[in-house]
């Protein structure tokens, strides 16, 4: 499976952005997909996740009520709507997914910067 982020930018804070991942190949079995984020001299974290099948979704409590995650299956692609963003949401966004087979694969990141 391969993943393209796309959507970033650099905004001010109170701003909105939607990140999107297209995934293509072996999407059928696709077990989950993901959103992670990287910020300048931190680990990675884990932002949101989103089954395949019922579509369940979790988030990270920084961005509860704030960041909405979404998969639109017949167009392979997994979005991440991210409103009223903080200057601490700056960072670089990976899409990830899981499969059914047990393989996970990453995507290259997208930067979002916010500014105060």
């Amino acid at each position: 499976v391969q993943l393209v982020e796309s959507g970033g930018g650099s905004v001010q804070a109170g701003d909105s952005l939607r990140l999107s991942c297209a995934a293509s190949g072996s999407t059928f079995s696709i077990n989950a997909m993901a959103w992670f984020r990287r910020a300048p001299g931190k680990e990675r974290e884990w932002v949101a996740t989103i089954t395949a099948g019922s579509g369940t979704t979790t988030y990270t409590d920084s961005v509860k009520g704030r960041f909405t995650i979404s998969r639109d299956a017949a167009k392979n692609t997994m979005y991440l709507q991210m409103n009223s963003l903080k200057p601490e949401d700056t960072a670089v966004y990976y899409c990830y997914t899981a499969l059914t087979t047990g393989f996970s694969f990453w995507g290259q990141g997208t930067q979002v910067t916010v500014s105060s």
